[in-house]
């Protein structure tokens, strides 16, 4: 397998290229947090551009620690004003038990694999709260940043706000 096809389409992107000497701020002033599904087109679900917001992805669109690092650096260096946290339906971490996944990596990768976890979340829409707590109680977000929790159904492409 090569990159052959990827190589090529990145130059056919770079010559239609805007993007040079960008600050790299969120021009709407937007992050989202969501689930590395493919699926989802993070930008334009909500009418945004390149350049327009912030994105973090994992799988289940969870308030990392590491999503959490984003986040503060995204409100305090890069003009996030609002944060959008949106996982989404027949998502795998939400579909499937801990042991599911496990068998199906497994089988995959010919090795166990329970040494890894899969973060399974159970209650999506209790999870999602969790989140969106998360983020409006942390000391370096302040209050007035503004905060949502959607859940995007990947058969409509409808958001729906949950917290």
């Amino acid at each position: 397998m090569s990159f052959d096809d990827l190589i090529a389409a990145n130059r056919e992107f770079a010559d239609h290229f805007d993007l040079a000497g960008f600050d790299g701020v969120a021009r709407a002033g937007v992050a989202i947090v969501t689930c590395m599904d493919s699926r989802i087109a993070p930008l334009h679900m909500v009418g945004l551009e390149p350049g327009d917001a912030k994105i973090f992805r994992n799988p289940g669109g969870r308030v990392t620690p590491q999503a959490l690092e984003a986040l503060v650096l995204g409100v305090h260096l890069l003009g996030v004003e609002r944060i959008l946290v949106v996982p989404h339906t027949r998502c795998a971490v939400a579909t499937h038990t801990e042991e599911e996944l496990h068998e199906r990596v497994t089988a995959s990768a010919g090795v166990d694999t329970t040494w890894q976890q899969f973060h399974v979340v159970r209650d999506q829409v209790a999870a999602l709260r969790e989140d969106v707590h998360k983020v409006t109680s942390h000391p370096l977000i302040p209050e007035t940043v503004e905060v949502g929790g959607f859940i995007y159904d990947v058969d409509t492409g409808l958001l729906d706000q949950k917290a």
